[in-house]
């Protein structure tokens, strides 16, 4: 049988790298049986100090290093070369080097690449983000981290049993953000960016959850406010305004400060003394008043509308019963109208928008110039469908108009003219009054004496003097010396020449003027209304 030694040499330098290397004596190996005689290895390092029983038997523990032997100084300072020798039987082929150091090297060049990709995705060394330390992290897993420690952060109130989180108060911070700039601004692989100082976060309070949190878990701590409201008044017609009423409870922006500090000095629990505040009413006085004043100006103008008239006015207390007002969360007034009530009156308009035409009355004369009008024309109307109607003026009502216009169809009138004419036959001492050449009435009157006659011919009303003194005077003619006072009913036609009312006698068919024409003072005065300025006068014998 034969035998194969393989003999190793293993060496270690003091002044090399610390890491121990052991020296070995000669050991033999055969197959199925072996040498035993393994002896103790001393390691050296540059410290001096020695590493022993790496290799060892009992046989051999006692035993001295032996220079001679060994082949190697007896100055374990110094590098030791020793051969040893394994055998195994029986020989075979020296086997093909396996080229370890190629595959240990592989994953370490990995490592080395990894290493170097990953700095560019960290957070550098000592980084926190009020008081949570981010470094090595990602900016997504350092937002995680940062959002959490707030989150999680236990805040007592002082004075109460409430112990929250700050979740529970609505805090927040936009860790997202912090993290991203944290990373800008110290990524891993700039060494100098390394250890900065601590970077604030600025913590942000839901006061509405922070309020009902507050509120419930130390109702203590609260006085509710009293928000405004709105009331309609049923004896002076119209709204008006119940003031708000401030509450009492803790100053949210202290409160945020104080977490705001906490936080900032990685504190994961903070008690926390309350300060009282004023907490005004959602619903304000002022917005009650700016309401009232809208809503009492569509009382005011409430109604429904053909063009400009208003046909059919609301009384006020009927447009506050059709409404409801409420507060809103955003501490104003909604406004809703009752669609139904509405109805009931949109059910009734025809009745008091519908009208007929109303015709026109002209007095003219015989030239067809209109005198004036006796009776004014009126178009009539008809209400249009009523469909709709409720709901569109509901929405018109929580828009803030109370003004509804009506769709009518117009009803035209026709105008009828009365051309009038006073006509004095001096003959028969009588007037003829006519309209369209008629003879409405007829009665005797005094006309111009012989000496001071009524001229004939075709005359025109001047104009009218309800009262007057009618005085003359003649140096020759003793006939034009009068004055009569009070003489009522005056019509003017021709010169100094009129009709007119006489109460100094009563002799009527016979001429007894100084050429006007009397008649009694009643008659005077219904043709006084009944011709104005223009009609026309015919005098004839």
């Amino acid at each position: 049988m034969v035998y194969k030694s393989v003999t190793f040499r293993m060496h270690h330098d003091v002044a090399a790298e610390p890491s121990p290397r052991a020296t070995c004596r000669q050991v033999h190996y055969h197959r199925g049986w072996y040498s035993h005689h393994f002896t103790r290895t001393t390691v050296h390092t540059d410290r001096g100090k020695g590493l022993t029983d790496v290799i060892s038997t009992p046989q051999d523990a006692a035993r001295e290093p032996d220079p001679a032997r060994d082949g190697a100084s007896a100055d374990t300072t110094q590098p030791l070369e020793v051969d040893q020798t394994y055998a195994w039987a029986p020989t075979e082929d020296t086997p093909r080097r396996r080229r370890r150091w190629l595959w240990a090297a592989i994953p370490v060049g990995v490592l080395a690449i990894g290493a170097a990709a990953a700095s560019t995705v960290l957070i550098a060394p000592g980084v926190s983000v009020a008081g949570v330390p981010v470094g090595w992290m990602t900016p997504g897993a350092a937002s995680e981290a940062v959002a959490t420690q707030l989150a999680d952060t236990t805040v007592e109130i002082s004075g109460t049993d409430a112990a929250l989180t700050a979740a529970d108060l609505g805090a927040s911070v936009d860790a997202r953000a912090l993290t991203n700039d944290a990373f800008a601004e110290h990524p891993m692989w700039n060494v100098t960016a390394w250890f900065p100082e601590p970077i604030d976060a600025p913590v942000a309070l839901d006061t509405a959850v922070a309020a009902e949190t507050l509120g419930t878990a130390a109702p203590g701590l609260y006085v509710a406010p009293v928000d405004a409201g709105i009331v309609f008044d049923d004896d002076a017609k119209k709204y008006t305004v119940v003031a708000a009423e401030p509450g009492t409870g803790v100053d949210l922006e202290h409160l945020r400060g104080e977490l705001e500090t906490a936080f900032a000095a990685g504190t994961s629990a903070v008690s926390i003394d309350t300060q009282a505040s004023e907490v005004p009413a959602l619903v304000t006085t002022a917005a009650a008043e700016d309401e009232v004043a809208e809503l009492n100006g569509m009382i005011k103008n409430a109604g429904f509308y053909v063009g400009d008239e208003k046909t059919v006015p609301v009384k006020a207390a009927t447009l506050a019963s059709w409404l409801t007002v409420t507060a809103n969360d955003q501490g104003t007034f909604d406004v809703t109208a009752d669609t139904a009530a509405i109805q009931e009156v949109v059910d009734g308009l025809a009745g008091k928008v519908d009208r007929e035409a109303v015709n026109a009355s002209v007095i003219t004369n015989s030239s067809g110039t209109v005198l004036s009008e006796s009776t004014a024309g009126v178009t009539g109307r008809e209400l249009a469908s009523t469909d709709g109607i409720a709901d569109a003026f509901a929405a018109s009502l929580e828009s803030g108009s109370a003004t509804y216009p009506l769709e009518v169809n117009e009803v035209e009138y026709t105008t009828a003219t009365s051309e009038r004419l006073l006509e004095v036959d001096l003959s028969e001492q009588r007037l003829y009054v006519k309209e369209n050449g008629n003879v409405v009435d007829s009665w005797l009157i005094s006309s111009g004496q012989a000496n001071t006659p009524t001229y004939e011919g075709r005359y025109r009303v001047g104009y009218h003097i309800t009262s007057q003194t009618m005085r003359s005077t003649h140096p020759t003619d003793p006939a034009w010396n009068y004055e009569v006072p009070n003489v009522k009913w005056v019509m003017y036609f021709n010169g100094d020449q009129a009709f007119h009312g006489v109460y100094w006698h009563s002799n009527w068919g016979t001429p007894m003027s100084h050429g006007c024409i009397g008649m009694p003072e009643w008659r005077a005065e219904w043709i006084y209304n009944w011709a104005p300025n223009g009609v026309d006068v015919w005098i004839h014998g």
